[in-house]
Formats: structure tokens, sequence, C-alpha cells
């Protein structure tokens, strides 16, 4: 991404309301940013707020994922906000895991829930 500040949602089926409603809350501060989001997450994103701006990439299970792991090791994101289901099946679940490994690896702000992404968010303010 041609500068900027640069975060990445997304949210596994389950928890596309709460990030809707998550970026709404939010949307003052991120509207300084460039949201990078996986397919349905950033239509349910734009939706709730038309105002960011928001890039739709892939679904996760079809590549969205992967796009959004490449751009981690190209420096492209700077913070990820990925609202985790931990209570259904995940059938790209390599994927996940590959994009938490990258996100350590490159030692990314990553928040794996609302309450950590609600404290993630509040350091943007300042």
């Amino acid at each position: 991404m041609a500068g900027g500040k640069c975060i990445a949602l997304i949210a596994h089926d389950q928890k596309k309301d709460a990030m809707a409603e998550f970026a709404r809350r939010n949307q003052d501060v991120l509207a300084d940013w460039h949201i990078v989001a996986t397919g349905t997450t950033g239509g349910r994103v734009l939706d709730a707020s038309p105002d960011l701006k928001v890039t739709r990439l892939k679904s996760g299970p079809l590549g969205g994922d992967q796009q959004i792991g490449a751009m981690i090791a190209t420096g492209d994101i700077d913070m990820i906000i990925f609202f985790i289901d931990p209570l259904t099946p995940m059938p790209h679940d390599v994927d996940v895991k590959a994009l938490t490994r990258l996100a350590v690896l490159y030692d990314i702000p990553m928040a794996l829930n609302e309450a950590t992404a609600d404290r993630l968010i509040k350091t943007l303010n300042h």
C-alpha cells in the first residue's frame, strides 16, 4: 500500500455482525486508516460504515486469509483485528494458523476478540 497505515479486518461467519458493529462504533478512528478485509466481512463493514476506505479481498476460505498474509510479509499491514469464532469448525484452519504465524513472525499487533480489539483501537487515539 502506498502511504498511510493499513489495518486488516477479518471475522468468521458468526462474528461478522460483531465486526460490523465494531467498525461502526470506531469509525472515527478507522477513518484515518486504509482497511483491507476479507470479502464478506468487508461488505458488512461497508454496509455499517459506508464512509470508510475498505478494500475487499477474496473470502477467507477462497484465499483472502492468504492475501492478507502476503500483505503482512511485504510490510503492507500494520494491524490485524480478527474476530475468531472458537465454537465453529473452520475448513480453512491451516490458512488461519498461517496468518496468525505471520502476524507473530512480523510482530504485527493482532486482536483475536472484541475485548482486545477495543483496547488496541484505543491506542490509536494517542
